[in-house]
């Protein structure tokens, strides 16, 4: 095959770094030159890297925090593994396929289905394809009619009859008014759909656009729902080891893009360096920060307001926990906070230590007017009422995470093939550009990179 038309060598590690004590004159000149500079380490800068890396470019990732992965993440704590949220990797995600390593990743599966809390009882939501027995058992429970079950099949059929760029831009809808025009009852709305899409997306209303319902739907019937055996945070890290030694900096805080007086993109650091890029600045930070970077240049509408969550862990000795299976609980019932819970360790036994029980607890929202402790008595108290006081009661809380930027807010009307370009030299990245899923996060890491490779014809396209 011909060369390609563009390469020249850059050592990422050459780079002088002042310290952030040295002395600085006021207008500083940019002293350090790189590629492409790509500020944030989350899926979406990753997967800027991971393009610009195969096309033999080089680039430097800037994190401000001390690990890659931005939402993506995983903790260790007393031996169990917390990943920061309730997060599902679908393996049928397309952009996914492509970039990832499933073999690595030693992805656990759940139970394709759900157990539903509604009327002091668990009811079984089988996909019939994959648990027909279980389906079929599950035809005559409360959780929807029998003409609910028809009309799941129907949107399966509907979904998978078309492209992710036919459902990425098909005429849209909320959620919501989808679900009541395709005809599903009120009951199989509030017990299944409210609970299980309300959890994927953060959003009990389902406002979210029917887009990204139907995006989903087809990625549920066509994969697995799954858990690294590493944690969530395994996503990212394997992205990050293929990349070239020393081209993340972590602990690398970007405060502003501008252009120098050559209308080169410019990035100043925290502690007052300048870095100058040679062919462009890739912002992949979630919105409201890409809007701090560029100082408020972005032309838009209102921003909606981000979909929050809150993530209870708890652990448990295996004698005290009612169930083992990989399953995913729905609150069903209409009432109380939580909104879906499970045993990780029942999905993915690594989550913790032999023996070890660890709970995942989601709610919706942020709950800001009350404290930790109040959640967590509270979640106490009502999945007590699932599982039984003295079962619950011997649970050890383990942590809480507020998420206050889980997601951006899909609501339509939504554009989901946002042009990546922010000016010359310039380009954005982020789910907020296309879907708020995994998927999408790759995706526009990707489209990034190549609108950059147009526009400087680095490439043969």
């Amino acid at each position: 095959s011909s060369p390609k038309p563009f390469s020249f060598k850059f050592r990422p590690q050459a780079i002088t770094r002042l310290s952030p004590t040295s002395p600085q004159s006021k207008t500083p000149k940019p002293h350090n030159k790189a590629g492409v500079i790509i500020i944030g380490a989350g899926l979406a800068g990753l997967a800027a890297a991971t393009r610009l890396n195969s096309e033999t470019i080089p680039f430097l990732l800037l994190e401000s925090s001390d690990a890659v992965g931005g939402r993506v993440r995983t903790d260790i704590v007393d031996g169990f593994l917390l990943d920061r949220g309730f997060q599902i990797f679908i393996t049928a995600y397309p952009e996914a396929q492509k970039l990832l390593d499933y073999n690595a990743l030693n992805l656990q599966q759940f139970y394709a289905g759900a157990k539903v809390y509604y009327n002091g009882q668990f009811h079984t939501v089988a996909d019939p394809l994959r648990h027909f027995s279980d389906s079929l058992m599950s035809l005559t429970n409360p959780i929807g009619s029998f003409l609910d079950k028809v009309l799941i099949a129907l949107t399966r059929i509907r979904v998978l009859s078309k492209s992710d760029g036919e459902i990425l831009t098909a005429n849209e809808v909320s959620t919501i008014d989808l679900l009541r025009n395709i005809g599903f009852s009120d009951s199989m709305i509030g017990r299944f759909f409210r609970p299980f899409f309300g959890g994927i997306f953060f959003d009990k209303e389902l406002e979210t656009s029917s887009r990204l319902f139907d995006f989903i739907f087809k990625c549920l019937a066509l994969g697995n729902n799954t858990l690294p055996a590493k944690g969530i945070g395994e996503i990212p890290n394997k992205l990050a080891s293929k990349l070239p030694a020393n081209s993340i900096l972590l602990n690398t805080k970007a405060v502003s893009v501008d252009l120098d007086e050559s209308n080169s993109p410019i990035v100043r650091l925290e502690n007052g360096e300048i870095l100058a890029s040679e062919l462009g600045v890739i912002v992949a930070v979630e919105e409201p920060e890409a809007d701090k970077l560029l100082a408020g240049r972005r032309k838009q509408g209102n921003i909606k307001p981000a979909r929050s969550t809150v993530c209870l862990y708890f652990s448990a000795d295996r004698s005290g926990t009612p169930v083992q299976d990989p399953v995913i609980f729905l609150n069903g019932s209409g009432h109380g906070i939580v909104n879906n819970m499970f045993f990780v360790t029942d999905v993915a036994p690594s989550y913790g230590p032999p023996g070890k029980v660890l709970i995942s607890v989601s709610l919706i929202g942020l709950f800001e007017d009350m404290s930790d402790d109040d959640l967590t008595a509270e979640v106490v108290r009502e999945l007590s009422g699932w599982f039984g006081g003295s079962t619950v009661g011997s649970w050890k809380h383990l942590r809480t995470y507020r998420i206050r930027f889980a997601q951006p807010n899909q609501c339509p009307p939504t554009d989901l093939m946002k042009d990546p370009r922010f000016r010359s030299g310039m380009y954005l990245c982020g789910d907020y550009l296309t879907s708020a899923t995994f998927d999408g996060a790759l995706v526009s890491g990707r489209k990034a990179v190549e609108a950059l490779l147009k526009d400087r014809a680095l490439t043969r396209v």
